[in-house]
């Protein structure tokens, strides 16, 4: 799958730089072109993967280079302002062998939060392939105004995009961890998704037994709506020696009668453990299953068996299903998209958060105004 991936913000940046460096160190060979967009310098030139002629720097004559804070709504002037000059550095880059569009941003501050929702709904309308999004949402201890600025961008993303995926801060809490301690492990774990979802339908050193080409996909993230990916890994077990003939055949018997339970298995709680975002499992309408690791570790008939129980399990019957054979890595990973979930219950607390704020900003606005018309004499007639 050959993303266009924008970082838009401080948040989207560090990810894609993040992905792009744990690329780098895997010997990489998936294709992927960048994008970092921000209004502040400083976070930009903080980036250590994504090569500097990829990075836009928009908003100086507003902000000067000085970022936006949190108002995503000055955020979304300003992509706005510059639109074209997004448009322009995505056109230089070349966009005629890509598959989609992916825009990664934090959705409770102000540059990527205003400014996405602005990009996607360009790219829609600019562009023939899909354009999906990873929006991550703020922990509820970060503040009522992360919230706000969250469901007003996630409501506007979802106007444009072809899918928003969801990652919510909050359920992704590690123990004796400090909050940036915390989001830096989160950048991680998204990283992981997005590197496994990128090798669909990209060549390996061997073909696999059930090809997942982009189209597949691309048909799964259809339709809008919002998505959850699971993911789960295990180290696999190396062969033992010194057996005997028979003993090492009976053992070998034993582990293909195995792998296809221990595939099924992995796939089970790459959908029942932590979610980018928890969800009803049963509410999603389409799945994908993506099983990687080396070949003679995975199994064609542990792949249909998982694909059979998503089947059963979800509220549609559309779930595809394959693997990645790479002996790149001593792991076997698995990871499962659940398209167009509905019952999100993060995503009713974020309304109520946000109207709860909405509520005390119109107050407090209201009070201080009435506070400094007080200072003045009351013969003094207003202008209007």
């Amino acid at each position: 799958m050959r993303f266009f991936i924008i970082g838009f913000g401080q948040a989207g940046g560090k990810i894609l730089d993040l992905f792009l460096g744990r690329e780098k160190e895997a010997g990489s060979n998936i294709k992927i072109k960048p994008l970092a967009v921000n209004t502040a310098r400083t976070d930009l030139m903080g980036l250590r993967y994504v090569p500097k002629e990829c990075r836009l720097l928009i908003g100086q004559t507003v902000v000067k280079g000085h970022g936006v804070g949190t108002d995503n709504k000055l955020g979304a002037k300003i992509a706005q302002d510059e639109i074209d000059t997004i448009l322009n550095a995505i056109d230089k880059m070349g966009t005629h062998d890509i598959d989609a569009f992916l825009i990664i941003a934090g959705l409770g501050g102000g540059t990527g939060s205003g400014g996405s929702p602005v990009l996607a709904k360009y790219l829609s309308e600019t562009y023939s392939e899909p354009v999906y999004a990873v929006g991550v949402l703020p922990a509820p201890e970060e503040g009522k105004l992360y919230s706000l600025n969250a469901a007003r961008s996630m409501i506007s993303l979802l106007k444009f995009v072809d899918n928003l995926i969801l990652v919510d801060n909050g359920a992704w809490k590690f123990e004796g961890m400090s909050l940036r301690e915390s989001f830096a492990k989160i950048n991680e774990e998204i990283v992981k998704r997005l590197a496994l979802l990128a090798r669909a339908g990209e060549p390996s050193e061997m073909v696999g037994e059930m090809v997942v080409d982009s189209s597949e996909v691309i048909n799964t993230l259809r339709g809008g709506g919002i998505s959850s990916i699971g993911y789960a890994t295990t180290l696999v077990e190396e062969k033992k020696k010194g057996f005997s003939l028979f003993r090492r055949k009976e053992e070998e018997e034993f582990a293909e009668n195995d792998k296809a339970t221990k595939i099924a298995s992995l796939v089970r709680r790459a959908a029942l453990g932590r979610l980018t975002i928890p969800c009803n499992v049963r509410s999603a309408e389409r799945a994908l299953i993506l099983v990687a690791g080396p070949p003679e570790h995975l199994d064609r008939k542990g792949l249909e068996k998982a694909k059979l129980w998503l089947e059963e399990t979800i509220a549609g019957v559309e779930v595809r299903a394959g693997d990645y054979p790479t002996r790149r890595t001593k792991h076997i990973a698995a990871l499962v998209v659940l398209a167009n979930v509905t019952d999100v219950p993060r995503v009713k607390q974020l309304q109520r958060l946000a109207s709860e704020a909405k509520e005390e900003i119109e107050s407090v606005e209201k009070e201080r105004i009435e506070k400094t018309l007080e200072i003045f004499d009351e013969d003094i007639e207003p202008l209007i």
